[in-house]
């Protein structure tokens, strides 16, 4: 017994001279560990705050459009942009308010709400549907260098026809009927790449659209 009461003095005093080392380390390990818990859950709280608080300005944003009502779309954009940026509502509200602010005649404020979102939109997608957008707003002002200017990222895939094509419309009212025509021959050659496995009568419906505008510009030179 006595034999068995020394050798758990042994270790005892052999745990004790290890904590002297390692005691504070392993508490700081375990304090860190614990506090990295809890800051991951405030986060994860935090977030889906900001998504629910942003979900709710999104909707009155929809409703505003639905309204007509460009002023409170813009002021819900607004809000979005400035208190949710980080969130892909604040990309989707951009382009929603610009779109409402182009058809009620105020450029000016959608040509900035495009190219925030052309700048900050969480998804490339969103960006580059803003960008598209922002260079039809500038064609139609006439400012067609700027518009060549959003055009000139590589957009993804779905988005590379009409890239092209917006390409060819800005081109064609420059008067460069030449270049026109290979931006529309390269939006008809996305085309064929971007859309396998659409629905044909979508595709074919487009194909034809593509065509009749080469074909406006004259015969193949």
């Amino acid at each position: 017994m006595a034999v068995y009461d020394l050798e758990e003095q042994e270790q005892l005093d052999e745990l004790k001279t290890w904590w002297k080392q390692y005691g504070n380390l392993v508490t700081a390990l375990v304090v860190a560990v614990a506090l990295g818990m809890v800051a991951w859950q405030a986060w994860n709280w935090w977030q889906r705050s900001q998504a629910a608080q942003a979900g709710a300005v999104y909707g009155a944003l929809e409703q505003a459009v639905a309204a007509h009502d460009a002023k409170k779309a813009r002021e819900a954009a607004g809000e979005l942009i400035d208190k949710f940026s980080s969130t892909t509502y604040a990309g989707l509200a951009a382009l929603l308010s610009a779109k409402a602010q182009t058809e009620s005649g105020d450029l000016k404020t959608a040509k900035l709400q495009f190219a925030w979102a052309a700048e900050h939109a969480k998804d490339r997608e969103l960006r580059d549907l803003a960008r598209l957008r922002l260079a039809a707003v500038l064609e139609d002002e006439k400012s067609y260098d700027e518009a060549l200017k959003q055009l000139a990222a590589e957009p993804a895939a779905p988005f590379a026809p009409r890239y092209a094509e917006q390409k060819g419309d800005i081109l064609a009212a420059q008067g460069k009927n030449a270049e026109a025509k290979v931006a529309y021959d390269a939006a008809l050659a996305k085309l064929d790449e971007a859309e396998k496995g659409a629905a044909e009568q979508r595709r074919s419906a487009y194909r034809e659209v593509l065509q009749i505008k080469r074909e406006s510009l004259g015969p193949q030179s």
